[in-house]
């Protein structure tokens, strides 16, 4: 398969193609990776987000990877629904360090009718600061979606974690027919898919590749891929999974990047876990956005020091978002904070 045919947005993979790909020569597939990326992107700009836990544990899925399920003993403290100002100032900060999208996240099945306008207030909120907006909130419904779409939000992160084969090994307290279902509300409320998946619970090729399948083949293809691999937390049924091989998680970034050529494919979590030339390998491989700041959600992630640094060694630049001068962002952030103050979804909607 060429780079150029591989270029080309396509929705009908198969998974001996998707084989294939994985199978060639390691350089063959990373030349053919950044071939397609470069028809895309600049090879020298990486998207940065922040991430934020805005509802932390306690969730009553038993997801096997996830620190935060209430099903799974793992030392995590819960805590009740952020205020909305602490959300605000969060984003502030991220937005100050150089991230250019606010990413939010709550350990819920789905977001219940008391909690959504808070959600919203932050929505409205972060957007005004002119930062892009993204969530990752749990099943949604139509109404839900359409709320969220009318308050600003960008993105949101649905993701399909494994393969349709695999997932019932992984998650049984929610469908794989579920996430498709939210994916589909979100496309037609008109917002952005972050969509991906984890590496190293215990998934063959072929599951590995069937992500991948299920991710290009939708419609569209989601905006932005994440890419995780497995933090291992004591506690979790996934604590003494295998660590997954280095060159098996670039050569899933590269197929990702040659199957969605347009899509930003996201470095995600354990990257605290990579070593420098790692991460570079990635980028290189097509890689094009990281989470940026200490924390992923629960997790250890670089600090934004440190991910400045590489960049700097690697000739790599954050990725810019037209956005209009700081004065009126500055305006915008006091107007969104004083609407905050005189409203009662101020406080902790939880009290």
């Amino acid at each position: 398969m060429s780079a150029f045919s591989a270029s080309v947005l396509r929705h009908d993979w198969s998974l001996p193609e998707v084989k294939a790909l994985f199978e060639l020569p390691f350089n063959d597939l990373l030349f053919q990776a950044q071939t397609v990326h470069r028809q895309h992107f600049d090879a020298n700009r990486v998207q940065v987000s922040t991430l934020l836990s805005i509802k932390t544990g306690a969730c009553p899925e038993d997801c096997k990877y996830c620190p935060q399920s209430g099903h799974y003993n793992t030392g995590l403290d819960k805590e009740k629904l952020m205020e909305v100002e602490k959300v605000l100032k969060a984003a502030a900060e991220a937005k100050a360090i150089g991230s250019t999208r606010f990413c939010m996240g709550a350990a819920w099945k789905h977001p219940s009718a008391k909690d959504m306008p808070y959600v919203l207030k932050m929505v409205e909120g972060v957007k005004a600061m002119g930062l892009e907006t993204c969530m990752t909130l749990g099943k949604l419904d139509q109404e839900q979606t359409r709320a969220l779409a009318a308050a600003g939000l960008d993105y949101y992160n649905h993701n399909l974690d494994t393969s349709p084969e695999f997932y019932g090994n992984i998650i049984t307290t929610r469908t794989y027919a579920d996430r498709l279902e939210t994916l589909s509300y979100v496309r037609d409320a008109g917002m952005k898919i972050c969509s991906g998946g984890i590496l190293g619970m215990g998934e063959s090729l072929d599951d590995r590749a069937g992500l991948l399948i299920q991710l290009a083949n939708l419609p569209e293809h989601p905006e932005s891929v994440p890419i995780n691999m497995l933090v291992k937390v004591k506690g979790t049924p996934l604590a003494d999974e295998q660590d997954v091989d280095p060159f098996d998680f670039i050569r899933m970034l590269a197929v990702a990047r040659i199957m969605m050529p347009k899509s930003h494919v996201r470095l995600s979590a354990g990257r605290e876990q990579m070593n420098e030339q790692m991460q570079a390998l990635a980028f290189f491989a097509g890689a094009n956005s990281i989470f940026y700041g200490e924390k992923l959600l629960t997790t250890g992630n670089p600090q934004a020091d440190k991910d400045m640094l590489l960049f700097k060694r690697l000739g790599i630049q954050p990725e810019a978002r037209e956005e209009h001068d700081d004065e009126v962002h500055q305006a915008a952030i006091e107007q969104a904070l004083v609407e905050q103050r005189d409203s009662a979804l101020f406080y902790d909607a939880t009290a």
